[in-house]
């Protein structure tokens, strides 16, 4: 009995500590995952010039590679970047002059409203129905990155239900045995400088144990929609999200 109490306490012992490696190891992913779309978000400020939006995230990215010098190098060197264009723009914008007539009433302005471009409102899915779609279709709406708030409602319903898109991989989490992917509508112009915006990037997740392999072509992913505002430390790093069934090469 004594022996058998002793191997019982051991194998709790061991099925506790295996339950807290897996756990240090999901929450080790899940930080990863985060950093790699924070840093999408971050390449998108900085190609676009806008160097005071992509300084904070730049930052966290680095507080995040702090014990990882290979990862914290280039970083650095984009928050130099930055900073450095932060100045040069400062000492060129003149500052106002002094008003000649403080007495003059102020010239009134009109504004125009800007003309908001009409979008095909995604008409409500069907119940087993398998929405079948481009990228840019699923987003086709402007979103605010900074404040968010302002994803259309019938996009939102299309949460939940099965989709199939198309779209190329960019790794988020490693280059071989990958289980968490961007899927954006176009390689070509990521590597020219102009990342897509983040209503036309999904965060694709592969099952718990599964993964795929890296391809350079275009593919065809297959799965659950799930349509939210992800945050990390208050920066909105997706709102679209796919859980993985099916992952294949696109029919040419």
């Amino acid at each position: 009995m004594r022996k058998l109490l002793v191997l019982v306490i051991c194998c709790a012992a061991c099925w506790t500590a295996g339950s807290a490696l897996a756990d240090e190891n999901k929450a080790a992913a899940t930080t990863d995952a985060n950093a790699a779309a924070l840093e999408v978000r971050a390449e998108q400020y900085l190609n676009s010039s806008e160097w005071a939006q992509a300084l904070p995230l730049y930052k966290k990215l680095a507080e995040m590679a702090r014990n990882d010098p290979k990862k914290l190098g280039p970083i650095e060197e984009n928050i130099r970047v930055c900073e450095k264009n932060i100045a040069r723009l400062a000492k060129l914008t003149p500052s106002a002059p002094p008003s000649s007539s403080p007495t003059a009433a102020p010239v009134s302005v009109p504004i125009t409203p800007l003309s908001n471009e009409q979008r095909k409102v995604h008409p409500a899915p069907k119940d087993g129905q398998v929405l079948d779609m481009t990228i840019k279709e699923l987003g086709n709406f402007d979103f605010d990155q900074e404040k968010g708030g302002n994803i259309p409602a019938d996009v939102k319903r299309l949460s939940g239900h099965p989709i199939r898109l198309k779209g190329f991989m960019i790794p988020m989490d490693q280059a071989d045995n990958i289980t968490k992917f961007a899927l954006v509508p176009d390689l070509f112009s990521c590597c020219f400088g102009q990342p897509p915006q983040i209503q036309h990037m999904v965060v694709a997740n592969c099952p718990q144990g599964k993964a795929v392999g890296y391809s350079p072509d275009e593919i065809m992913v297959e799965g659950k929609l799930n349509v939210e505002e992800k945050k990390d430390d208050g920066y909105i790093i997706s709102i679209f999200e796919v859980s993985v069934s099916s992952v294949k090469a696109a029919p040419k």
